[in-house]
């Protein structure tokens, strides 16, 4: 048995998780199974005072029972450079707000491990990262230009569009050659924010499903299959997609051994990969899913991998 840790995650607030699907609590869980001591801070709790960088929240002990599933100690203010482990797992959006405590972390890492490491989550968002691997992505357009979004479309007939860093299939609409809405898209998404808009070649697979390929420190160890509702297009489970089982196949691994060795060179422990036939559509680094549903289906136990990988670099 390791030694045991202190362990501090940076979270949305647990008591509003579902415990039969959410991949953080499966995580500490596995983390307090082990011995390791919980802290639980949400984001707007880190602060950065005087070269110290401190978090307000509460011990936590946790139990698989749904509606008691937690008990908090009392409010107590830590410098996080006391913990082992710092867990950076809130829930995208990827905004300004989740790019500060990236910043704040890098002050603590990697004296204190801070998993997935901060400066790479910052660097690589989920649907930019995939750029660097060409060979492996459907063709792609990112472009605030409508008219560059419409030559891209006229190419390619259809097409996804989605914004750039949003999460849980919100925003993502398929657009068929004979739809007349990109005007009016782009219109509405310019009003929201500032950023570009990333469009992509419609993947008929994904009536098959959108698989979620799982990779502790850059190895493949499962993965799930979503199915969109009925019809969807987008398969997330956020939006109703249906999980389901799945083997990985020889592209699944293929596509694994390009990008497997940049994400554990730097201090990508647990990373979500979604495919799409034989495609890589998104690297997932912020906060991504998928353990519990592994876990029920294969009988792998992601979360012990991603512990034992930890505990090697803690060690």
């Amino acid at each position: 048995m390791p030694q045991s840790l202190k362990v501090a995650f940076q979270m949305d607030p647990m008591p509003g998780v579902d415990i039969d699907a959410d991949s953080t609590f499966r995580i500490a869980l596995e983390a307090q199974a082990r011995g390791h001591a919980l802290f639980h801070y949400t984001p707007d709790s880190i602060a950065y005072v005087e070269g110290r960088i401190l978090a307000r929240g509460q011990d936590m002990e946790l139990r698989r029972e749904r509606g008691n599933h937690v008990t908090f100690g009392p409010v107590r203010e830590v410098d996080l450079a006391d913990m082992d482990v710092v867990w950076l797992r809130q829930d995208p959006p990827f905004d300004m707000a989740y790019i500060t405590t990236t910043h704040l972390l890098d002050r603590i890492h990697p004296a204190t491990l801070v998993v997935n490491d901060p400066t790479w989550v910052r660097g690589w968002p989920e649907k930019l990262m995939v750029l660097d691997f060409p060979d492996l992505t459907p063709p792609t357009a990112v472009a605030r230009s409508l008219a560059l979004l419409k030559e891209f479309r006229a190419r390619h007939g259809d097409v996804i569009l989605k914004p750039l860093y949003g999460n849980g299939g919100a925003g993502v609409f398929r657009l068929t050659p004979e739809d007349r809405n990109l005007d009016s898209l782009h219109e509405l998404f310019a009003v929201m924010n500032r950023e570009p808009l990333i469009m992509q070649k419609f993947l008929p697979a994904v009536s098959k499903g959108d698989k979620r390929v799982i990779l502790v420190n850059g190895e493949p160890v499962g993965a799930i299959n979503r199915i969109p509702a009925e019809g969807q297009t987008r398969s997330n489970m956020h939006v109703g997609g249906r999980p389901e089982k799945v083997a990985l196949t020889d592209r699944d691994r293929e596509i694994c051994a390009w990008i497997g060795p940049r994400l554990r060179e730097h201090g990508q422990v647990f990373v979500g990969i979604d495919v799409i036939g034989d495609w890589l559509t998104e690297i997932n680094l912020t906060s991504p899913t998928g353990l519990q549903e592994l876990e029920r289906f294969d009988g792998t136990n992601a979360a012990a991998a991603i512990w034992e990988a930890v505990e090697r670099r803690v060690g």
